[in-house]
Formats: structure tokens, sequence, C-alpha cells
């Protein structure tokens, strides 16, 4: 029996190693126009993938720098991640605006300097304690180069920290940001022409309103919500034929399913019914369901 449970733990410490050393399943975009064609809408073309906070595993954190390259090991995807500011205003990521959850640290991410953030560990997603910190946006934004793309959501960080991070690290090829209405995709828009965008586009009134402010489908991709229904099929019809991909989020939904096997056929299921974008906590699950290398 220990001859057997020895033979286990070298197995799969080989098939950990083996792993770690694949080369990593990249999106290397050099240009924003590589960006805005990577997300144009064709009809037939391949799902794309979004690791909702990053992505997670079990030994992974969400928003950990160290689960966004053990994803690539496994599928191409890219990264819905959540900046937060501290008190002495860097960008972490960080989803919760209170670290109790996802660290070994308690109380609000604001009232810590980056200093004092630095001294904590990440938890993963049993709660289990990681040897992992807490990254900061720019870094996030270097190791992405050239790797991936970042969709950065909108947490506490003002509009104009959010532009100004964007063009410091010349980084509009590959980090677009998470708009839940026009006015702040115009805002984006004014400081950056090439800027790209993840827009809540819920209803066909919402697309008219991104569109009267300006902003180009070409730089658009459209979140329309959390759940199959009925109501998606005006928006596919609507937004496809504009050269716009709709992404459906099965983080609060799909994901929260019990079994792999039904997560798998819900997963099937949001492509079928015509999503281009398909975002999950659970990237590489969804890549093995929908069978994306």
């Amino acid at each position: 029996m220990k001859q057997l449970f020895f033979l286990t733990l070298f197995l799969m410490t080989a098939f950990e190693a083996a792993v770690a050393q694949q080369p990593l399943k990249t999106i290397p975009l050099k240009e924003a126009a590589d960006l805005h064609r990577f997300f144009a809408y064709t009809p037939g073309n391949q799902t794309i993938i979004s690791g909702h906070r990053g992505g997670t595993k079990k030994g992974f954190p969400e928003n950990a720098i160290e689960a966004f390259e053990n994803t690539l090991q496994y599928t191409q995807a890219f990264y819905e991640i959540d900046p937060r500011l501290t008190k002495d205003s860097i960008i972490v990521l960080m989803h919760d605006a209170t670290l109790d959850r996802t660290t070994t640290g308690h109380g609000k991410v604001g009232d810590y300097t980056y200093a004092e953030l630095k001294k904590l560990y990440l938890k993963d997603v049993d709660g289990k304690v990681t040897s992992y910190r807490i990254p900061t946006l720019a870094e996030a934004i270097e190791w992405a180069r050239g790797k991936t793309i970042l969709n950065l959501d909108k947490k506490d960080v003002p509009l104009e920290m959010t532009a100004a991070i964007i063009k410091k690290h010349q980084a509009e090829a590959f980090v677009m940001v998470t708009v839940h209405n026009a006015e702040q995709a115009k805002y984006y828009y004014q400081q950056n022409k090439n800027q790209m965008f993840s827009a809540f586009v819920k209803t066909p009134k919402a697309l008219i309103s991104y569109e009267k402010a300006g902003i180009p489908h070409q730089q658009m991709m459209a979140y329309i919500g959390p759940d199959i229904k009925p109501e998606n099929q005006e928006l596919y019809k609507l937004l496809h034929a504009k050269g716009i991909r709709c992404m459906i989020s099965a983080a609060s939904t799909y994901d929260r399913l019990t079994s792999p096997e039904e997560r798998a056929a819900a997963y099937q299921a949001i492509v079928k019914d015509g999503a281009d974008v398909l975002e999950s906590d659970l990237p590489i699950e969804v890549s093995e369901a929908i069978k994306i290398d």
C-alpha cells in the first residue's frame, strides 16, 4: 500500500513537472489594431475564453499572476481582473473591497499601504493559504505583454488613473477596460482613440447609447449577461451584424453547478446558443468542454 502511494505521488509530480515545461498557449499581440481584430466577429469564429478574476484552480488564487500563467499552460485565454487602490494609491489586484476572503489579512484593502499588503499571502479557491502574494496592476501588465490580454474591471480606481497606467505602460495592444455604460466608454475613448472595451450591452438601447457616444463597433466586445435566455437571440443578431462579439459570463450561474458534467453541458449550451466569448472562473474546464487547445 505504501509503495502504491509513493508511486502515485511520483507520477503526479512527474505530470505536474511536464505540464510546467510546456510552452504557454499565448495570445501575442503587437498593436492595438491586432487587439481589435482579435475580438472582431466573423461567422464560425472560434470561441474565446475569459478567465473571470483571472481564473481559479486548487492551489492557485484568483487575481494572481501564477494562476494566469498556469491556465495558459492548458489553454489560450484572456483575463478579467480587478484593480483596487491601496492607502498610498498603488493599484493592486483584489476583487473584494476587503482582504479576509482571499488573503491572510483582515479589513479593507484601502486601509493598508502597498508595503503592508506585500506581507500577506493569497488563499486559493478552497481558502487554503498559498505562497503567492498580492500583485500590482503594473506587475500584471508587464507579465501579460506578449502573452495574453487583460480586461480591467471597474472597482474603486478612478477612470483617469486606469487610463494613465495603460498609457504609461504603452499597453493599449493588450489591455482593455470594462465599462458599464456609454459615459465611461466615452471618457476612455477621449483619452485614447485605440482603447478596446468590454462593454455592458444587455439591451438594444444600450448599444445605441455607445454609438451616440462615438464608440467604434470594432473596439467593442459586448457583455450581454450571465444566462442563456430567448432575449439573447435579438442581441446576437444585432451585434453580430455590426461585427461585435458577444460574451456570456458563467461565473455567477453555470460555474456553480455541482458536477463537472453539468458544467460542461452548460458551457457547450452557451456556445451553441450563440456566444462568442465565454467568461468563467474555470477556464481550463471550459476549454476541455468546448474543445479548445
